[in-house]
């Protein structure tokens, strides 16, 4: 199979580099200065085993392509709030030997939240949902890390909304031989909304920095509280942190391999780049959607969502304000 990359950032870069180094066909999908770099000097992969240069094919959009393969897989990375826009640019696309990506291509969805397998589902028939569990660093236009060894990541994969298939299996397969643990599970949304709970954290993150302190920690407990309360109200099961820590065990570890200093996760990095946006809507802002639709209130993510998203607006500094503040910005919100 062949996988185009679909934002070849800090995730998509990183399996899309390990898949290239595994020997597997990869096209990277990327804009602005790092395509240009992907271009120019190819995508550099640091690793705790290495920096590796791949110098795979590279475009803006599908145009650039041309008619895509049977044996193709969507790998789509972008952010949630850019899903939309890359599942109606690539869905009308022609696959060769007749029809079109929607309707017989494999989109593999791999962001954080819920909602993008279901912006792509109206769209796409075989949708697969990936839980991500790979933390990763878009450093430089051209330049993506990731610290996990002796596997990069772990990558549950199933199918949308349930179920398993042939193509989930051998998509694990590729994984697996890339230096990514991929188990293939029949329930993936279980596995993602267990990893909403723990990204309520990210807009914390994102505007006062690494999540060290005592406040900052009891911010996050009573947004996380929120989240499992407006789940249990919509009858939403989500893997607890037991389960995944269990999955994990002791087969991925993370060690220092550079001297940068140690960022944050994507939201921080959204920040850090200054896109304009965040995605804080699908994260906080999923927790806050349910609990208007189930009558739970959920005044601390509705007020973090809010602020992450004037922090991206504003094009703020990542990390800038201290805990303190958003903590008094959260209860007069409140």
């Amino acid at each position: 199979m062949r996988y185009i990359i679909i934002g070849a950032g800090a995730i998509g870069g990183t399996v899309g580099g390990r898949l290239a180094e595994a020997g597997h066909d990869v096209v990277l999908v990327a804009r602005g200065a790092h395509h240009d770099a992907l271009v120019e000097s190819g995508l550099r992969v640091s690793t705790p085993d290495g920096t590796r240069t791949h110098r795979l094919p590279v475009v803006r959009q599908p145009a650039d392509l041309g008619e895509l393969r049977a044996d193709d897989v969507l790998f789509l990375a972008v952010k949630t709030q850019d899903c939309q826009a890359a599942v109606d640019a690539w869905g009308g696309c022609p696959v060769a030997g007749g029809g079109t990506a929607a309707e017989v291509l494999p989109l593999v969805c791999a962001q954080n939240g819920v909602e993008s397998e279901r912006i792509a589902l109206r769209r796409f028939r075989r949708v697969y949902g990936v839980c991500v569990w790979l933390p990763a660093t878009h450093v430089e236009p051209g330049a993506v890390s990731a610290a996990g060894v002796p596997y990069t990541g772990m990558l549950h994969i199933g199918r949308y909304p349930t179920g398993t298939d042939e193509t989930a299996r051998l998509i694990a397969a590729d994984l697996e031989k890339s230096k990514l643990i991929a188990p293939v599970v029949p329930d993936v949304m279980r596995w993602k909304y267990g990893k909403l709970l723990s990204n309520l954290a990210n807009s914390i993150e994102a505007v006062t920095g690494l999540i060290t302190s005592d406040e900052a920690i009891e911010l996050f407990r009573r947004a996380r509280a929120e989240g499992e309360a407006v789940l249990a109200a919509a009858g939403i099961e989500a893997v607890g942190e037991q389960e995944q820590k269990e999955a994990r065990g002791d087969r991925i570890r993370f060690e220092p391999f550079d001297r940068s200093e140690r960022g944050g996760g994507s939201s921080w990095q959204s920040l850090s780049r200054g896109t304009g946006t965040i995605e804080a809507d699908y994260l906080n802002g999923e927790i806050a959607l349910l609990g208007r639709l189930h009558g739970v209130p959920t005044p601390v993510n509705d007020a973090l969502q809010n602020i992450a998203n004037t922090f991206a607006r504003e094009r703020r500094t990542a990390g800038s304000m201290p805990v303190a503040d958003l903590v008094a910005l959260v209860a007069s919100a409140g």
